[in-house]
């Protein structure tokens, strides 16, 4: 478990709103890049042993930026959605293929645990070249010198 999963036993029948908040090292992300609290807030639709949540997590996680090299702190608000069914509601091969292929999971009856899918979905919006601004001017090629402090000597020498 991973600290981001919902009692089903408060789960009613029909639409509610569930919240979740848990440290991101419980999700096993990095505490380095994710210093804080991993939330969600999320739609629920209980029919029978059938669920399907949909909603938002958000976190914040702590970047370096590829032009200048300061560090900074970027916010995330991902879309998460779930379907989720009982176990043993249909054949153990169906079941691991629909879980290996992210389209349903299942749960015990007492605990849905979306440590797994909210820990993905926010990875995956992870940036590759991560800019503290989208008109970061970077360091200098020459001197090093940080271009968003202003410019640098040795430009006026050249």
């Amino acid at each position: 478990m991973s600290g981001f999963s919902i009692n089903l036993g408060v789960v009613k029948q029909g639409h509610s709103r569930v919240r979740l908040a848990a440290a991101a090292k419980d999700l096993d992300l990095p505490e380095a890049e994710w210093p804080g609290e991993v939330q969600a807030e999320l739609d629920v639709e209980r029919n029978g042993e059938k669920l399907t949540l949909r909603g938002l997590a958000s976190a914040a996680a702590r970047l370096e930026c590829v032009r200048c090299l300061r560090p900074f702190e970027h916010p995330f608000e991902v879309e998460l959605t779930v379907y989720a069914d009982r176990s043993g509601s249909s054949r153990r091969d169906e079941q691991d293929d629909l879980e290996r292929d992210h389209m349903m999971k299942f749960h015990d009856g007492r605990q849905l645990d979306l440590g797994d899918e909210t820990r993905e979905a926010l990875l995956i919006e992870f940036p590759i070249t991560p800019r503290c601004s989208e008109d970061c001017k970077g360091l200098c090629p020459r001197c090093g010198a940080d271009l968003n402090q202003g410019p640098c000597g040795c430009s006026a020498q050249s």
